[in-house]
């Protein structure tokens, strides 16, 4: 086989396992062998389409089989992957397409006309209707007539496999580039360090077009031959039920989300028994999660990454989820981190510095962008994070926050991210973000913003003394500010911008 890259992995796994169930959706299965065969199908049909070697290919819409049956079709031809947010707006996505140069567009489940306009204003060659919803052929209609011939292109792990767009949360997006090389190394990382198993049941309702639940969960369960059970959308109650009814073994999610099922109704008759790798990302797990979880006899395997590190840097053990609390913890197997001054130098123990990510799962740069490639890489292809974290004696590594994010109040340092999981220790509050705004005297201090549990109002008095016993003097914020909710993107990161622009011009709330 000369095809090394992700879109042979349906092929390698029909013919190592071919009726293991790869795929579970809204009732229906598909096992390996189906799932190489659809594969299969569509690349011919996006080859008819005139994809080829280097071409792009979109994908808007919900988690869906024909995400990943896309993925592997573009690897398979050598083409290159674009999946796409479906909760941007057209004009954002349109960006997106067009900066891309993407040929066809597979779409499903979109709103009546957003399609359409896609086409029009991105100049698409071709639409692919999953679910005849919209224009184009339909999806399925066209595998029916499609081939079922081996494709055996030459791709190599150098060559590129998908374009990830990142968030976006100042200016445009930037399209981080991943190879096939980026992808298998990653794989190869959460398999090692998580223990991946061939029986491994992954849920999976974070959407895939976020590194995270596309490369922390679905392809390192495929590549083990494991089934992944895909949702739709998350839902709390949903996900308690799926774990009891399938037997899930693996989750993924982001600390909200782990939250949301704590917080459902049958919480605690739920059958929780078959789980055996709770994968947590996107940010730290706050203390008080960990504690719920831990008294259902479940530990967090924790991580952080980056899109550009497909998305992989660090993980912490269940092993180390007690002792190491707060810790992103240690480098993944094959890959290199360092926490640098900024004259390049290792911090020493304990010591604030940048982030610096090297390692063959970290991407080669951002598509069509040169100087911000440049810009984010030191000499030695080490990526700049933008995150500030301090290393202990033992090497393992607590992230501090983002260098955008910092405080700078009379002098001294102020990490936002400290001050919120201290807040997030007080009874009456649910979310907490920390802010800078202007102050005479000090320059800059802290503002935070809070959502309260329910049926809870915490005052301004109660929350700093809450926060006296817990911080030096100088990190307290000096204003709090009581909001129904959070701005977060479709991953559930939390978006400080739209908090800076809201709550932060004025020094009084």
């Amino acid at each position: 086989m000369r095809n090394q890259g992700i879109g042979s992995w349906p092929a390698r796994r029909n013919r190592r396992s071919p009726r293991r169930t790869a795929l579970l959706h809204e009732g229906r299965s598909l096992d390996y062998a189906a799932l190489h065969e659809r594969s299969t199908r569509l690349a011919h049909a996006l080859r008819g389409a005139g994809v080829g070697r280097g071409d792009r290919v979109a994908f808007l819409g919900p988690n869906h089989p024909a995400y990943l049956e896309t993925l592997f079709a573009a690897g398979i031809l050598g083409a290159v992957f674009v999946p796409l947010n479906n909760r941007l707006a057209v004009a954002e996505l349109a960006f997106q397409l067009t900066d891309s140069g993407c040929r066809v567009l597979v779409h499903a489940r979109q709103p009546d006309g957003k399609a359409a306009e896609l086409a029009a204003s991105a100049g698409l060659a071709t639409l692919l209707s999953v679910e005849g919803e919209g224009p184009g052929p339909a999806y399925e209609e066209l595998l029916a007539v499609s081939p079922t011939e081996e494709i055996d292109e030459e791709v190599g792990h150098d060559d590129v496999c998908l374009i990830m767009y990142t968030s976006g949360t100042t200016g445009r997006a930037k399209g981080a580039v991943l190879t096939h090389g980026n992808i298998v190394w990653n794989s190869l990382n959460v398999v090692v360090d998580t223990d991946i198993a061939g029986d491994e049941v992954a849920l999976v309702s974070a959407p895939l077009f976020h590194a995270g639940a596309l490369s922390m969960s679905c392809l390192p369960t495929l590549l083990k031959g494991g089934t992944v059970l895909l949702e739709t959308a998350f839902d709390a109650e949903r996900a308690l039920r799926l774990i009891g009814l399938h037997g899930v073994t693996a989750l993924f999610g982001v600390p909200t989300m782990y939250d949301a099922m704590a917080a459902a109704p049958g919480w605690r008759e739920a059958d929780l028994s078959s789980l055996r790798l709770l994968l947590c990302g996107g940010a730290p797990v706050p203390t008080r999660t960990a504690r719920t979880y831990l008294e259902r006899g479940l530990a967090f395997v924790q991580g952080y990454g980056m899109t550009e590190a497909s998305p992989g840097a660090l993980v912490l053990d269940r092993a180390d989820s007690v002792r190491k609390a707060g810790s992103a913890g240690v480098p993944h197997f094959f890959t290199d981190v360092r926490v640098l001054r900024p004259d390049g130098t290792e911090t020493a123990a304990g010591e604030k510095g940048e982030v610096v990510v090297a390692g063959p799962n970290v991407t080669p740069g951002y598509w069509n962008l040169p100087e911000a490639t440049a810009a984010a890489f030191l000499d030695g292809g080490r990526f700049r994070s933008g995150d500030v974290a301090t290393v202990d004696a033992d090497g393992y590594v607590t992230l501090v926050d983002r260098l955008k994010d910092m405080i700078v109040s009379g002098g001294e340092n102020v990490y936002p991210a400290e001050i919120e999981d201290a807040l997030l220790r007080h009874p009456g509050v649910a979310e907490a973000a920390v802010i800078g705004v202007p102050d005479a005297r000090w320059g800059e201090v802290g503002r935070a913003v809070v959502v309260p549990r329910p049926g809870c109002s915490p005052t301004a008095e109660e929350l700093r003394a809450h926060l006296e016993g817990l911080l030096a003097r100088y990190k307290l914020p000096r204003s709090f500010v009581l909001v129904p909710e959070l701005p977060r993107n479709a991953t559930g990161k939390l978006l400080k911008d739209p908090l800076r622009a809201r709550h932060g011009g004025d020094p009084t709330p």
